[in-house]
């Protein structure tokens, strides 16, 4: 689906995580929903038809739907499924992560991080890079010149900024975004 290994949508969950197959449907162009729940899912027609219908807030129900069927005929039910709770936690996430469980921040996709490299301290430009949020360390720079990175719902405003581990939030980890689709944890590891 990309033009690049680095814009590739993968089938194989090791390169491209079921829950990142998941995201890429939900975030699809509203004008490409019709056609990609014929051409993707296995759904009834007058299913599509009422799915394509739907207009304003109701055409995420629809991308949801396509997520979720797209992400079961690749990966099965139960990733599917896990996917879709990941992606409910990401929105939870979205509007306020403050009092979050840890258990649903567990569904997030996440990267352990030795504990010995948040003391000396990582910065934001490469760790973003590193667990896929931006392309680019380049990316992740403009992105922080721009106010579109947060850490623990925090705006970076500094490319000089480290993290370290003052930033570990109760439950042990860090809520990387970027922008407002891309999320990412980091928990510290011994």
């Amino acid at each position: 689906m990309g033009k690049t290994a680095q814009g590739a949508v993968w089938l194989d969950p090791a390169l491209f995580s079921p829950y990142d197959f998941y995201q890429y449907w939900v975030n699809c162009d509203d004008r490409d929903i019709g056609r990609f729940l014929r051409i993707f899912t296995l759904l009834p027609l007058d299913e599509i038809r009422r799915l394509e219908g739907l207009k304003d807030g109701g055409i995420n129900e629809a991308k949801r739907i396509l997520a979720f069927e797209a992400t079961k005929i690749t990966h099965g039910e139960l990733e599917a499924e896990k996917a879709r709770q990941a992606s409910n936690v990401f929105l939870k996430v979205d509007n306020a992560t403050v009092g979050m469980a840890s258990d649903s921040l567990k569904l997030l996709p996440t990267t352990a991080v030795p504990r010995s490299r948040l003391e000396a301290g990582i910065a934001p430009a490469g760790l973003f890079t590193e667990v896929g949020l931006t392309p680019s360390r380049k990316e992740a720079k403009r992105l922080i010149e721009q106010g579109g990175l947060y850490v623990n719902d925090e705006r970076i405003d500094s490319i000089e900024r480290l993290l370290t581990l003052k930033d570990l939030g109760p439950d042990g980890g860090l809520l990387l975004k970027a922008g407002k689709k891309k999320v990412h944890r980091i928990v510290a590891a011994e």
